[in-house]
Parts: structure tokens; C-alpha cells; sequence
């Protein structure tokens, strides 16, 4: 069976890419990185990449959305992407990438959707407005990426238990661990045949 041909894009750190990898290599799912691209050129997940073998590019969008968008499509498919995963990509996504990848382009978002969702609702924002209001549990939402914020259908969740001393790290590192696992399991299902593309 072939291997999932997986394209990432990531604008800083990509954890879940990186966890996603991890698993790659070790044989937990039937899948192959075949490019990492970000947004910003100092993005430790493209040094992450390249000193990891996987191909890995720089693509500013800054006063450049249309090229930018073109360029992204172009290359995502000239390396052979079956799918999208964005992981911590902050980027709104382009028309023709999107069009490209109908149902095949994946977000992951520290919360759960859409109550924890949309512009400005990223990171530790998400984990913060969770705590302010008092909520006793949170979780991850991995969803379909269309021209909107943590707009698309959402594929899988996973809820995580807020505990009483919790604060914004704590919740944090909690979230990101469950965000990683869920997208490893959903990938792992796809690359087996469980779930079909496009989704």
C-alpha cells in the first residue's frame, strides 16, 4: 500500500507536524512528510524539516496573497500532496489552494469549535478566554480548512479535563499533547483506508 503523501504548513514552531513526523518515522502510520513550507523564513519548523530530510521552503505572503497563493498551490502539488495539514500555519488560506485541496487541506485548533473559534482565537488567546469563563473542560478540533477562520466541518475532537489550578501554560501543554495525538490517530486511519480522502 502506498504511503499518505502529507504536505505541512507551519508559520513558527509546528508541534503537531513535528509529533506527526515522529510518528512517520517511527512506524506508526502509513505516511510520507513530503514538504514543510512556512510563511516566515526564520520558522524553526523549516529548520526542523530540512535537518530531517523533508523538503522545506520559505513562501512570504505579506502584500503578495494572489502569487503567494499560486505559488503554494503549484508546489504542493508538484511534490505529490495528498492531503494538507496545517499546523500552526496563521495564514488564511488562498483561492487557489483551496480549490486544489477541496476537503483535503486539515487544521488543528487548541479548543473546541466553533465556541472557541475564529480571527484572533489562536494559541494561547484560545487557552486564556477558556479559563476566563469558567469552563471545566476544553479540548482539540481538528476541522476542514475553507476561506474562513476554524470555519470548516470538523472531522475528530478530543476533550481534555481543566483542572481547578490550572493556568494558560498548564492548559496549554495539555492541549498540545492531545492536539498531536488526535491528528496521529486521524492520519494513521486515513493512511489505512479507514477514513477516505476526500474527507
Amino acid at each position: 500500500m502506498d504511503k499518505l503523501a502529507i504536505a505541512f504548513l507551519a508559520s513558527n514552531n509546528g508541534t503537531s507536524f513535528r509529533a506527526v513526523n515522529e510518528a512517520i518515522r517511527a512506524n506508526e502510520t502509513n505516511a510520507a512528510a513530503v514538504v514543510l513550507i512556512s510563511n516566515k523564513a526564520s520558522s524553526a519548523a523549516l529548520t526542523y524539516a530540512a535537518a530531517n530530510g523533508i523538503p522545506a521552503f520559505h513562501i512570504p505572503t505579506k502584500d503578495r496573497e494572489a502569487e503567494a497563493d499560486r505559488q503554494l498551490r503549484d508546489m504542493l502539488i508538484a511534490h505529490g500532496a495528498e492531503m494538507v495539514v496545517l499546523s500552526g500555519y496563521l495564514k488564511k488560506l488562498g483561492p487557489l489552494t483551496l480549490a486544489a485541496f477541496d476537503k483535503r487541506i486539515l487544521n488543528v485548533h487548541p479548543g473546541l469549535l466553533p465556541r472557541y473559534g475564529g480571527l484572533g482565537m489562536y494559541g494561547r488567546r484560545v487557552h486564556q478566554a477558556v479559563l476566563d469563563n469558567r469552563e471545566t473542560e476544553t479540548g482539540a478540533t481538528i476541522h476542514l480548512v475553507d476561506g474562513e477562520y476554524d470555519h470548516g466541518r470538523t472531522v475528530v475532537t478530543s476533550t481534555v479535563q481543566i483542572h481547578h489550578d490550572d493556568d494558560v501554560l498548564s492548559l496549554e501543554q495539555r492541549v498540545m499533547v492531545a492536539e498531536c495525538q488526535l491528528f496521529i490517530d486521524l492520519i494513521r486511519r486515513i493512511s489505512i483506508g479507514e477514513l477516505r480522502l476526500p474527507l
